[in-house]
Parts: C-alpha cells; sequence; structure tokens
C-alpha cells in the first residue's frame, strides 16, 4: 500500500513538474537576480570604484532612438511667398467659378440673397465653399489644389508621409478660416522670412510647400 502511495506521488510530482516547464515564460528568467548578483560577487569593487559607479549610474540616462527623418528637405527645396500667391490667386479664381456655378442658379432663382456676411445663408455656404475646394484637394490630390498643379508645389509634412485628416483639416480648415479675415492676412508673411518657407498655418499643423521638379530631378541624380 505504501509503494502504491509512493508511485502516486512520484507521479504527481513529476506531472507538477512538466505543467510548470509548459508554461509560457513571462517576464526575466528565476535565476535573472541571482545571476545579477553573482556577477558583484565575482570582482568585489573597492569603496572608491563603488562611489565612482554610483555617480555614474545615477547619471544614466537611456539614449533616444533617433526618428526617421520625413521630408527633410533643403530650404532651396520649399517654394517662395510669391509663386504661392500666385497659386492662391488661381484657385480663388476656381472657388469664384464654382460658387457662380452653383449659388449664382439660387440667387438667380430667387432662392438666395448675395451676401457677404458669414451669418447668411448665401456667406456660410460660401464659405464652405471655399473651405471645401482647399481641404478636399489637398486631402485627395496629395497635396496639390489646381493652382499648385499649374505652379508645380504641392504640400508635404514633416510628420507623415502622406498628409492625414488631421493635418489636412488643421492647416486648410482651422487655420485657412482665420487667415481669410482681412487683417489676419499677415499670418502668410512668415513665408518671406522663415527657412522652411512656413505661414501660420504650416507652423501649427508641421507642413510646407516644395517644388516638385526639384524633387525629381534630385531623386533623379541620386539614382543616376
Amino acid at each position: 500500500m505504501a509503494d502504491k502511495n509512493t508511485s502516486s506521488s512520484s507521479k504527481e510530482l513529476e506531472f507538477a513538474a512538466q505543467a510548470k516547464n509548459d508554461q509560457p515564460a513571462v517576464g526575466p528568467d528565476a535565476g535573472f537576480s541571482q545571476k545579477v548578483l553573482s556577477s558583484f560577487e565575482e570582482k568585489p569593487l573597492s569603496e572608491t570604484e563603488i562611489k565612482e559607479n554610483q555617480k555614474k549610474w545615477k547619471k544614466y540616462t537611456e539614449q533616444k532612438t533617433e526618428e526617421p527623418s520625413i521630408n527633410r528637405f533643403p530650404y532651396y527645396f520649399f517654394a517662395g511667398f510669391w509663386v504661392r500667391f500666385a497659386a492662391f490667386l488661381v484657385d480663388l479664381i476656381c472657388i469664384g467659378s464654382i460658387t457662380r456655378l452653383t449659388l449664382g442658379i439660387a440667387v438667380n432663382l430667387g432662392w438666395l440673397q448675395v451676401s457677404d456676411s458669414y451669418l447668411s445663408i448665401y456667406g456660410s455656404l460660401s464659405l464652405i465653399a471655399y473651405l471645401a475646394y482647399f481641404i478636399l484637394l489637398t486631402k485627395w490630390n496629395h497635396g496639390q489644389t489646381i493652382g499648385k498643379m499649374i505652379f508645380g508645389i504641392r504640400v508635404i509634412s514633416f510628420d507623415e508621409e502622406e498628409l492625414s485628416w488631421s493635418t489636412v483639416l488643421v492647416r486648410e480648415g482651422a487655420c485657412r478660416f482665420i487667415l481669410r479675415f482681412p487683417l489676419l492676412f499677415i499670418g502668410y508673411l512668415p513665408v518671406i522670412f522663415s527657412k522652411k518657407k512656413q505661414h501660420i498655418g504650416d507652423y501649427f499643423s508641421n507642413t510646407s510647400v516644395v517644388t516638385i521638379n526639384m524633387i525629381k530631378a534630385f531623386n533623379q541624380e541620386m539614382n543616376a
């Protein structure tokens, strides 16, 4: 009877050990702390060495890995003020044409009255058309409106390869709405002075505008 109990106990111990070994390892192994302690015991340190190590370890900071650079172009790749201003004028002509073709019909039919106030229906719809033009084309056409396509420039982000909706909404939605007011036009002037040719909307969205042909020529030269 004792032999049977001993046999069953040994089987239970073997089963428990096997189950323990089958469990996934989580965290450091069981002897991790002992290995660290034994490494110190192998080479005893003097009081001077201990104090020096304490000072060194207290000052230890984990080194940060460098983030991959995105669209880090030389300053001369960025489009200047006048070419961007010309592209903007073309966009205004396009927006005016769209507004006349859509809202103009409603005005001629007597459904709407022309008004410059944003509080009026006509003013609100005009503002929506203005912002939608820049938001949708910039997002769906890889950073290019019609004006930017004509002058060979496009919007790029320094944080992402492709412009996200959040970036476009900040730059072409919120910031362009603010810069639409006459006294706030000065928000475009930093393009003249800043190294990356950024206006206020570019600063808030971390974007800028580059000349496409320069990038193509540079890539072709690098791959030659």
